[in-house]
């Protein structure tokens, strides 16, 4: 699909750039196609933005990515472009990921904060808005990006028409504990013992060596795949647009997964406890969770679920699905929006 790159880059702020675009970007009462990439300046620096539809009256839809660093919008395309006959979707790469940390490399010293992405993901969903001439959008945030998704839909309740969270990471220290738990029965039912061994040293969180987590990891990947329906292959290439970049992507993902664990056991997700920011959203609430998630694994999430109070809300389990994207999930996924969008 050929894309359009309107580089919205200036040096004020955003509410002042949003207010002095030129009339063509807003969008007309008939509607009208919108396909841009570009940088628009958010939270003191410029940060990519891509806005895709084939009609910018649609609903759109704020895709919070995961990681942190691992941005979606080189795969947004192949992994969600049939949807654009039916919204509007909307790519941020967060502080530190993707084509943001191509354009703005972290200096020595700097930090990612919740606190500080939070703010920034307001800014791109207020950006969005004016843009589009709409008032809300839904906010559909995944596995570190559910977490991000929360505080702002906590945050700014005005901005947002609904919140949906797949892989819905709730707490750092139950997440892990249920992960660490599952994975080793996992591995002891198969009488794996390389596995066993991976997962015993690791051991349950807090875990204070940056290298636990990754670990981990691997071994959920592994029991994961064999328990779950897999992601058609052409979905994890680059688009061309990106693929001069892919070094730089590597160093994102390397730089931001250190911003999460931190070298001894202190990065910003280590906090990370979602019901005591309150439980009670002023939008719908849909969570969709794999049955196979062995990282966020679905019995947290249910009682994070149980506690929450919403207009509306549903858990929607998806069988033969892990914590990654799927066939099944994105279906399921692409269901909810319709009923959202039905809504509005």
């Amino acid at each position: 699909m050929k894309r359009l790159l309107a580089f919205l880059t200036c040096g004020l702020s955003l509410s002042v750039a949003a207010q002095e675009l030129p009339a063509q970007f807003n969008c007309p009462a008939g509607g009208a196609p919108v396909h841009e990439a570009g940088y628009v300046q958010i939270g003191g620096i410029p940060q990519w933005v891509t806005l895709d539809g084939a009609d910018c009256r649609n609903p759109a839809v704020l895709f919070i990515h995961g990681g942190p660093g691992n941005a979606l919008s080189p795969y947004a395309s192949a992994l969600y472009g049939d949807w654009e006959r039916d919204f509007m979707l909307v790519q941020w790469d967060q502080r530190g990921a993707g084509m943001t940390f191509v354009k703005t490399r972290p200096a020595e010293g700097d930090k990612l904060t919740i606190e500080l992405m939070t703010q920034d993901g307001l800014e791109v969903a207020a950006f969005v808005t004016r843009r589009l001439g709409q008032p809300r959008v839904i906010l559909f945030g995944s596995s570190w990006g559910s977490v991000l998704g929360v505080h702002m839909a906590l945050a700014r309740p005005s901005l947002f028409s609904a919140y949906v969270g797949t892989a819905q990471l709730v707490s750092r220290i139950e997440d892990g504990r249920a992960s660490y738990e599952q994975t080793l029965a996992a591995a002891k039912a198969a009488g794996d013992q390389k596995a066993m061994a991976i997962v015993r040293q690791v051991g349950p969180p807090p875990w204070t060596d940056p290298r636990s987590f990754g670990a981990l990891r691997r071994v959920t990947r592994q029991y994961e795949r064999a328990r779950t329906e897999p992601p058609r292959a052409e979905w994890w290439k680059l688009a061309p647009l990106y693929a001069p970049h892919a070094a730089a992507f590597d160093e994102a993902d390397d730089w931001s997964y250190l911003q999460a664990v931190g070298m001894k056991g202190d990065g910003m997700m280590e906090g990370i406890e979602l019901p005591k920011l309150g439980t009670h959203f002023e939008m719908p609430v849909y969570l969709i969770q794999g049955t196979e998630d062995l990282v966020t694994p679905a019995s947290v999430t249910r009682r994070y679920f149980e506690r929450i109070t919403a207009p509306r809300k549903e858990l929607i389990m998806v069988p033969r699905t892990g914590h990654d994207p799927n066939p099944p999930m994105l279906a399921a996924q692409y269901r909810v929006l319709k009923k959202l969008a039905a809504k509005r």
